[in-house]
């Protein structure tokens, strides 16, 4: 722990300071793990917000682990706020100088995909769910989910194929993808609808969460009274139909490489038109 020499009348005191990294931003990142008494880090916390203040420090984070619940009272009372929360930490930010605080806001998106698997019948493959908006109403739709942490598009579309109908797919494009607003705890949400295609036939629905699957005419899907009240529905249809006769082409991934660390991500794009080779080793 690093330690600050402050000059009192009465002489010379010795303060000790809370543990910090810098980050890449002018800023100071504390991860408090030990158990520490809450009069001890407020005497700590105020003495170390002093000392990056003269400094010039902009930025603080505290990271708090989940067992030291005792230290966000006195964190809030020196002019912290809470920025997120995780499974097993919390973070608290406080901006020290007197201008407009430009650290970044907790993440504002939630991502969800949406699958579209046609079989050589014409056939999409549809299900009725035992929860949400559409439970008990009848209503066949295409298997959804939300991407979880860590995971590509592409994957959590596979996944959430094969979790609720037993289907194996191979991603193919992205078709198309919808933003909204004030959805699930009042975040945006990105909806992406995806083409795949279907590597097994044979259904066997997810007990917990779906009511009933099937593969089902896209006339049949498209007829449905909600697919032409519900704009994304009929959409959904309209896409079907445009992929069977060759009209539309979508978005796929392209692995690329950072410049900056050599971390890889996917670039999601209009391969075929931009001329970028199917066996290109970044492609994923």
């Amino acid at each position: 722990m690093s330690a600050l020499h402050q000059v009192f009348e009465n002489g010379l005191e010795h303060v000790e300071l809370l543990p910090a990294t810098n980050d890449n931003h002018g800023g100071v990142i504390v991860e408090m793990e030990g158990a520490m008494g809450s009069e001890v880090f407020a005497t700590l916390l105020r003495a170390s917000v002093s000392e990056w203040r003269r400094q010039g420090k902009k930025g603080v984070w505290i990271k708090l682990h989940i067992g030291l619940a005792n230290l966000v009272e006195p964190a809030v009372k020196e002019g912290f706020r809470y920025h997120h929360a995780e499974p097993n930490y919390l973070m608290l930010v406080y901006w020290i100088p007197d201008t407009i605080c430009t650290l970044p806001s907790n993440a504002s998106h939630r991502v969800g995909i949406g699958a579209i698997v046609l079989n050589d019948k014409r056939e999409l493959l549809v299900v009725q769910e035992k929860s949400g908006p559409f439970q008990d109403t009848g209503v066949w739709k295409i298997p959804t989910g939300v991407v979880e942490e860590d995971e590509n598009l592409f994957m959590a579309a596979t996944r959430e194929v094969k979790e609720e109908t037993g289907i194996d797919t191979e991603f193919q494009e992205i078709l198309a993808f919808r933003q909204s607003h004030k959805m699930f705890f009042q975040k945006s949400d990105l909806f992406f609808i995806c083409m795949m295609r279907p590597l097994s036939f044979d259904i066997e629905k997810q007990e917990l969460e779906i009511a009933a699957a099937q593969w089902m005419p896209l006339k049949e899907y498209a007829d449905q009274p909600l697919t032409q009240k519900h704009k994304i529905f009929k959409y959904i249809a309209d896409l079907c139909s445009a992929k069977m006769q060759g009209e539309y082409t979508g978005l796929s991934p392209l692995r690329i490489t950072s410049a900056f660390n050599n971390s890889f991500s996917y670039l999601y794009l209009n391969s075929r038109d931009l001329n970028v080779s199917s066996n290109s080793s970044d492609q994923f």
